[in-house]
C-alpha cells in the first residue's frame, strides 16, 4: 500500500512538526522542505529566514521530568543532523550561511530556540 501507513508514534510526530512548522511560519520563516532525509541523517524542517536557511530539529516530551525535549538531542543526533544539512546544502550553487534551530515541545508548551547547534 502507498503511502505507507504511520505507526501512531510516527502520526504524532508529524502532528507536532506541523505545529513547529506553523508556528515558524507565523514569525516569518518560509517552508522549503519538510523531513529531508538522505543517507547521514533527516532534517524535520527546512526553512529559510530571508536569504538564511534554517534547520530545524522538531522535539517532544510529555513533560521535563526527564530534562524536557531540547535536553533529549543527543550529539549523535546532532551529528546525523549536521551532516544531513552538508547534503542538503550540497545541493545549492552556493553555500550561503545557515543556522541550527529547534523546537522543543513540552507538554502543551512550544519553545523556539534559535541557533543552539554549533557546526
Amino acid at each position: 500500500m502507498w503511502p505507507p501507513r504511520l505507526s501512531p508514534k510516527q502520526a504524532q510526530g508529524r502532528e507536532w512538526e506541523q505545529a513547529a512548522l506553523r508556528h515558524l511560519e507565523r514569525a516569518g520563516l518560509r517552508p522549503v522542505e519538510v523531513n529531508f532525509s538522505c543517507k547521514g541523517g533527516e532534517i524535520d524542517l527546512v526553512m529559510r529566514d530571508g536569504a538564511t536557511p534554517v534547520f530545524v530539529e522538531v522535539r517532544q516530551r510529555a513533560d521535563r521530568r526527564h530534562g524536557g525535549a531540547a535536553a533529549s538531542i543527543t550529539p549523535a543526533k546532532i551529528r546525523r543532523l549536521v551532516r544531513a544539512a552538508q547534503v542538503y546544502l550540497q545541493r545549492l550553487p552556493v553555500t550561503p550561511p545557515c543556522r541550527f534551530d529547534v523546537v522543543a515541545i513540552d507538554g502543551d508548551q512550544l519553545e523556539w530556540l534559535q541557533n543552539v547547534i554549533e557546526a
